[in-house]
């Protein structure tokens, strides 16, 4: 099973023609998820990312994290948040120049992968899925989580038939009886779990080492001529992160947030009720970018090269951590 990478190898090569954009400029594109509730899209609808900013934001919508890396590769984007690390670590083992500025959100109960109903397989006869469809977005988190879930219960990879889905085509697939097992994440799960049972829990994940994270990630070439523009951009979304986490703007955000990501409120806050927002002080932390990301970013790039899924895993992550706009916009 490989990722194909091709669509990232033609972006990079369309960036390498275009140039980035200079300095200090009048606009910017940036990336999210649909049916992916987050605060950031409360500041999004009200306009304050333009306020703040100063600048003309063009919001794109996205499917998954790798349309994510080919848009930013060709500078489509600047900026894209929520993709997942798993996502970033294929990019960037790829050779494409990221940088993970942010930790978007962290949601091991948000995610996961949920098997048909009538074939009566759990975790206990997992052995069952030998020989069974699997619908897959690959080169993201949930394609880690899979990977990470499948190696924690003993079934081969390859033992399975994998189809690549985005998470909306492998729920309805599952709905059909088309595919055995699906993964995805936020709307499209949740969907997926009306016909069958999550193959591990969120708690079950975590406590075997399986954590589940999105960043905000962008271009070195942003990052670095336009620090001051990101910095404000991660400000206005940890102030938008600090009025969801205190509970006293529920009322007045969900509305617009569920909205925005073409969800009803329901469904929109059970989504937001397993995720967790760090602030800008627990994201510097040990954790989170004080060594705990790149320890994770290795670990699977490590899993996706033994899986065939990337040619080779870098020696180190490192450097494709950028705290800088982090640190500027916490002291904004």
């Amino acid at each position: 099973m490989r990722i194909n990478i091709s669509i990232i190898s033609i972006a990079l090569a369309l960036f390498g023609m275009q140039g980035a954009f200079a300095q200090n400029r009048a606009e910017i594109s940036v990336g999210y998820f649909y049916e992916w509730p987050m605060p950031f899209q409360y500041a999004r609808v009200k306009g304050i990312y333009e306020e703040e900013m100063g600048v003309k934001i063009n919001w794109v919508k996205f499917d998954t994290g790798a349309a994510m890396s080919a848009a930013m590769a060709a500078d489509a984007i600047q900026i894209a948040v929520s993709q997942g690390g798993p996502t970033f670590a294929v990019a960037t083992s790829a050779g494409q120049d990221l940088n993970m500025v942010d930790i978007a959100v962290s949601y091991s109960e948000n995610e996961g992968c949920v098997i048909r109903e009538e074939l009566g397989i759990d975790k206990s006869n997992a052995a069952e899925l030998v020989g069974k469809r699997v619908a897959v977005p690959l080169g993201n988190a949930a394609h880690y989580s899979f990977l990470s879930q499948l190696e924690h219960v003993g079934v081969n990879v390859a033992d399975m038939i994998v189809v690549d889905m985005a998470p909306a085509e492998g729920a309805a697939a599952l709905s059909q009886g088309s595919i055995d097992m699906a993964c995805g994440w936020g709307g499209a799960f949740e969907r997926m779990k009306e016909h069958g049972d999550v193959l591990m829990t969120g708690a079950e994940k975590e406590a075997a080492g399986i954590l589940i994270f999105d960043a905000t990630t962008t271009t070195e070439s942003f990052a670095t001529e336009d620090s001051e523009l990101l910095a404000r951009f991660l400000e206005v979304t940890a102030e938008a992160n600090t009025m969801w986490n205190s509970g006293d703007h529920i009322t007045e955000m969900l509305p617009v947030i569920a909205k925005d990501a073409g969800m009803d409120e329901e469904d929109a806050a059970q989504a937001l009720s397993r995720m967790d927002f760090p602030t800008i002080t627990e994201q510097l932390s040990p954790k989170w970018f004080g060594g705990g990301v790149q320890k994770y970013l290795t670990k699977v790039a490590a899993i996706f090269a033994e899986a065939g899924s990337i040619p080779k895993a870098l020696p180190s992550y490192d450097h494709t951590i950028n705290t800088g706009p982090l640190e500027a916009a916490g002291e904004i």
